[in-house]
């Protein structure tokens, strides 16, 4: 049987009644963390990201989103607490875009990137990514392209590197580009790695442990918010 992946790439900007329903699910951890918060952009982002999280988990395990825990794994990575011990989730944000993923069958990372105006695609890969990554971030035909090259090798990296439960600065050399199966560095171990779509200006992948393949469904802008409803 294959194994599945969802994902929901949603924005940081929902309803105010979502963004309630996102805070009402949240534990009293959490709310410490989101009231922690200086900035009101980051407390949304931060309440958001996790309530969207736990409504997906919530939807996919048939339980009350309130009801589950996290506590830290390897690295720091947190993982579901028993009875959910063997499901799997993951979460990015990156500028006014959230990403959140479940695997009921294998650790899974998800990560999302914004394209950054301004910055130095090319410089960057050549100062983190193997000399075939450089390349390919270099013939980008303009800036634009360029930004995006990176982006995706980045998003792709970012992905495995959540999946493995590792770090990502041994990772950043690991060879993605073009690639269906990427042999994490840190820890060894293969990964198969897909890009998602995403909204424009962004770049998106999700990763499964292990070489096999994987099935994916992914909700993608604001038609996920509505889910976010208990």
């Amino acid at each position: 049987m294959t194994d599945l992946a969802r994902v929901w790439i949603v924005p940081v900007d929902v309803p105010p009644d979502t963004a309630a329903d996102c805070l009402d699910v949240l534990d009293n951890g959490e709310r410490a963390r989101a009231a922690a918060f200086l900035s009101p952009r980051d407390r949304q982002r931060f309440t958001v990201a996790h309530g969207a999280l736990r409504f997906l988990a919530g939807h996919e395990l048939n339980s009350p989103p309130g009801a589950f825990t996290w506590t830290p794994g390897r690295n720091g990575k947190p993982e579901l607490a028993p009875p959910w011990s063997g499901v799997h989730t993951s979460l990015s944000h990156s500028g006014d875009m959230i990403a959140v993923a479940i695997s009921t069958g294998r650790p899974v990372g998800v990560d999302i990137q914004h394209l950054v105006p301004g910055l130095d695609p090319a410089a960057l890969a050549a100062r983190f990514f193997p000399p075939d990554e450089h390349a390919h971030v270099a013939a980008g035909g303009d800036a634009g392209a360029r930004a995006d090259r990176f982006a995706q090798l980045w998003a792709r990296k970012e992905a495995v590197v959540k999946a493995a439960g590792g770090r990502l600065w041994p990772n950043l050399t690991i060879a993605v580009h073009d690639r269906d199966v990427v042999s994490c560095a840190e820890p060894r171990a293969a990964h198969r790695v897909s890009d998602l779509p995403a909204p424009a200006g962004f770049r998106a992948a999700v990763a499964l442990a292990g070489a096999a393949p994987f099935a994916l469904t992914a909700t993608i802008g604001p038609g996920a918010a509505p889910a976010m409803a208990s």
